[in-house]
């Protein structure tokens, strides 16, 4: 096997692992906060272990770029209890459109007229998430809330991409520190929230083990190993893997459904974003 191939499939393993994160959230009956707090802390012992490096970076840039990690998983976690899977990873994955609203402010990024084109689709897709709101069911109680904990997460993520972006420029090694302190401190910011415990059941413990050790922690170990041999654009295409699973895991395993104008809405974001990612790649090409 070649090493692009062998880093492909590093790739392809991690948007897997990614993308079951919704149906074993919802396979747990801990509360969300219990989750989140927990998933964090498995996280953070096992990036911790497997990327030594992450340790050696721990800078104040890569702190602050861990907060809005921190943010992104906690409220990817509480929408994915309240909604489907199909939408919490679908309208999270708008960041994008955050990234360029807010690039020309904080990485003097300027937009061009083909920005406006995926702006406007995102804006549109997520819109189509409320026009025709999926009816609560068992694991999706109460989607309007979800769906709008889902916005947040996805702004969330956008400030978090950005800072990557960031970091990229001043201290690339820091960025994967980011993610060994965001969950550090989703795992600090969750505990006051876990209490009172209950009776837990042992397969709450290994849902949640897996969700920090597997979907987290071995899916960044794939990521940071392979994504500086793959382009961006590949990687970008690759990742997408995450987003068409989630929903395939929910509804294999929970019976779980999304709605026609969530699957409408939901293409709609990924159509988008893919574009966005078609040409950032082309345009680095042309600069180079």
């Amino acid at each position: 096997m070649s090493d692009h191939l062998r880093h492909s499939f590093r790739i392809v393993a991690a948007a897997a692992l990614f993308s079951t994160a919704g149906a074993v959230i919802k396979a747990t009956t801990l509360t969300s906060w219990q989750v989140a707090g927990l998933r964090a802390a498995f996280a953070a012992l096992t990036v911790f272990v497997l990327l030594p490096e992450t340790r050696r970076h721990l800078t104040r840039q890569a702190a602050a770029v861990g907060v809005a990690y921190a943010a992104t998983v906690i409220l990817f976690v509480q929408a994915n209890k309240l909604t489907t899977a199909a939408n919490a990873i679908y309208i999270q994955s708008t960041s994008p459109l955050y990234i360029l609203l807010l690039g020309p402010w904080l990485l003097k990024e300027k937009i061009r007229r083909s920005d406006v084109f995926v702006l406007v689709a995102i804006a549109a897709g997520v819109a189509l998430f409320f026009v025709g709101l999926d009816a609560p069911v068992e694991t999706a109680p109460d989607p309007l809330r979800g769906n709008l904990i889902a916005v947040a997460s996805g702004f969330a993520c956008g400030v978090m991409m950005i800072g990557l972006r960031w970091l990229a420029r001043i201290d690339r090694l820091s960025a994967a520190s980011s993610v060994l302190i965001g969950n550090v401190l989703a795992a600090v910011f969750c505990l006051p929230f876990v209490m009172p415990v209950g009776p837990v059941r042992v397969l709450d413990i290994a849902l949640v083990a897996y969700l920090g050790i597997f979907q987290i922690g071995v899916a960044y170990y794939f990521l940071t190993k392979a994504m500086t041999h793959v382009p961006a654009l590949e990687a970008a295409l690759l990742l997408f893997v995450e987003p068409v699973l989630s929903p395939l895991w929910a509804w294999l395993i929970h019976g779980e459904t999304p709605g026609t104008w969530s699957l409408l809405g939901g293409g709609v974001i990924l159509g988008a974003t893919v574009a966005n990612a078609a040409l950032g790649s082309r345009r680095s090409e042309t600069n180079t």
